[in-house]
């Protein structure tokens, strides 16, 4: 895996992009290797509010966010992915941080994000709750059945008001 610095990222809104949506969940299989929920996610992207990431350094955008709405003080991170060769270069850093402002501006106090749970060993997960961790998510429930097989791990995060 290439070690890229990137030295800005700009991050864009207000359009759908389903093809970007698609390419970048496809670069990632450790996390998005189910045919059926890729599909999923690439039809959400179609309809949901979407960020996307852009680098200095490449043609095309390197991350996406797609935001569900609940309640008018409650968001959810519905997907997060940034490309591989990118990962631990700001980059979900940055669009998280816009996302987060444009839901705080907007009167959302709550935000949730849903992960694999710990119950379900997985060094790639470990990771991604650990990023969560590290930008001000904390852990609330794990749920058993929510997603069969798979154990769903809710975490939350207050956003300023």
């Amino acid at each position: 895996m290439a070690v890229r610095t990137v030295r800005t990222v700009r991050i864009t809104s207000g359009r759908q992009d389903p093809a970007t949506v698609e390419r970048l969940l496809r670069s990632l299989p450790q996390w998005f290797g189910i045919e059926s929920a890729i599909e999923s996610y690439v039809g959400d992207a179609a309809t949901m509010p979407t960020y996307l990431a852009h680098a200095d350094d490449a043609v095309g955008a390197v991350g996406v966010v797609l935001v569900a709405r609940h309640y008018p003080t409650a968001a959810e991170i519905h997907l997060m992915a940034v490309a591989p060769e990118y990962h631990r270069r700001g980059v979900g850093r940055a669009v998280l941080a816009a996302v987060e402002a444009d839901l705080a501006a907007d009167g959302v106090r709550f935000l949730q994000v849903k992960t694999l749970g710990p119950s379900r060993p997985d060094a790639d997960y470990d990771r991604t709750r650990a990023f969560y961790t590290a930008v001000g998510f904390t852990p609330l429930e794990e749920l058993a059945d929510l997603w069969p097989g798979n154990p769903c791990l809710i975490m939350v995060k207050s956003l300023p008001g």
